[in-house]
């Protein structure tokens, strides 16, 4: 059985067929729609979903924002142009006439690491530092969403009491402070209008803000690790998005984290998936929770 497998981030969305022994073919991306209205993302996806007609079974959607029983919502208004009440699930049965399962991205990343990991570890935290930051948790074995599927948005801890405003409406979150957006957000002067991929390459390249900056983001991911092992006692971090697997960044983060007392420290990984760690625990979800 094959599962059509779609990614709805910030910045891209992706899809790609996954077969029953868990490989990705025919992997596909295409740019979010800047357009905030929902017939914008209605007509990308079905753009998107059109040339797997006739090849899936089932469809499993992993998305940015909260999942609540099918229906999208953005915390972040910066992300999908703060759609709010998207219904998510009955517009891509509608789009591929297939039963579908949805999941919050970040989430179902930490379904996808977890299985990877389930031998050595039962309590597993994904985070994702990227376009915005988020994160998945399992505790014992069991993936955490919630009753209102908000668990495991990370992101909207409090970092900075005094620290900038945050898309959700917070203060100080650690979104605002780690996340691309808010690394270049925060470039001032040669720095200033370039990307997060530009800013690390600058970083590399001995930059003395663009360092600064990286630095900043990873103290907030790290001070992050610290309360979620006091709070969860996670086993391990797990660390994706374009931000976490950038070059020389997880080091940076276990750099600082090691400098903290040794209850506060966990072993950090990459994330095994990479950058498909949304598309394929959306699809290993679907195995044991379909429609």
């Amino acid at each position: 059985m094959n599962t059509l497998a779609i990614d709805i981030g910030g910045t891209k969305l992706a899809a790609a067929l996954i077969n029953d022994e868990h490989k990705i073919f025919q992997r596909t991306e295409i740019s979010t729609p800047a357009n905030a209205a929902p017939q914008a993302l209605e007509q990308a996806l079905a753009r998107l979903v059109d040339v797997y007609q006739g090849q899936a079974q089932r469809v499993a959607v992993a998305s940015t924002g909260i999942i609540d029983k099918g229906i999208l919502t953005a915390l972040n208004p910066d992300n999908l142009g703060g759609l709010n009440h998207f219904p998510l699930q009955a517009t891509v049965e509608k789009l591929t006439g297939l039963p579908c399962v949805v999941l919050n991205d970040a989430q179902a990343a930490a379904w996808a690491e977890y299985c990877y990991l389930s031998a050595q570890f039962k309590h597993v935290t994904f985070i994702t530092v990227s376009t915005g930051v988020g994160g998945g948790v399992v505790v014992n074995g069991e993936l955490l969403t919630g009753p209102y599927a908000f668990a495991g948005h990370i992101g909207h801890i409090q970092a900075d009491p005094n620290g900038p405003l945050c898309g959700c409406g917070r203060v100080g979150c650690v979104e605002a402070i780690a996340s691309g957006r808010a690394i270049a957000a925060a470039a001032g002067h040669e720095l200033e209008g370039k990307n997060t991929r530009e800013i690390f390459a600058q970083a590399q390249s001995g930059n003395a803000q663009a360092q600064q900056l990286m630095t900043r983001s990873a103290q907030a991911i790290c001070q992050l690790i610290a309360n979620i092992k006091a709070l969860l006692d996670t086993e391990c971090i797990v660390l994706g998005g374009s931000v976490g697997l950038a070059q020389g960044y997880r080091q940076q983060v276990e750099q600082q984290l090691a400098q903290s007392p040794a209850a506060f420290q966990v072993p950090i990984y990459a994330a095994h998936y990479q950058h498909d760690a949304g598309l394929m625990g959306a699809a290993l979800w679907s195995e044991n929770h379909s429609a």
